[in-house]
């Protein structure tokens, strides 16, 4: 791990665990698990629960199925009785906000080309 690394991890949360976070993980948890985006699930011997993100720290990328078992929904891991998923339900995608993949409706003035609208006059002074 670079020197650069090594500061941010000691200063910020959002860039990964920080350096506190991770020896009171060694010293405390017991790693239970590792999701698909290589998230690690640890507990403690007290019940508690937490993950350490592989990357950004951002909460839609655990998914639902980590989730239920994070909050106690469930004592099961999902890899000893896996959620049973409807036809209907689409994969699991983390929350896309303030990026470029973002939705944007029809009309949204982050859209490359203005829409000419028919439904709406502009309010002027008379």
């Amino acid at each position: 791990m670079g020197i650069v690394k090594t500061l941010l991890r000691a200063v910020t949360w959002w860039n990964g665990a920080t350096l506190n976070t991770l020896l009171w993980t060694k010293r405390h948890g017991t790693k239970v698990g590792e999701d698909e985006q290589g998230n690690a699930f640890y507990q403690s011997s007290d019940g508690r629960r937490w993950v350490i993100f592989n990357g950004e720290s951002e909460a839609s990328r655990v998914s639902p199925d980590w989730h239920g078992w994070l909050h106690h929904t469930f004592d099961e891991k999902p890899g000893d009785r896996p959620l049973t998923h409807k036809a209907w339900e689409k994969p699991h995608q983390e929350n896309l906000t303030g990026t470029a993949l973002a939705y944007a409706p029809p009309g949204s003035i982050r859209s490359p080309l203005p829409v000419e609208r028919s439904d709406y006059e502009a309010w002027s002074p008379e």
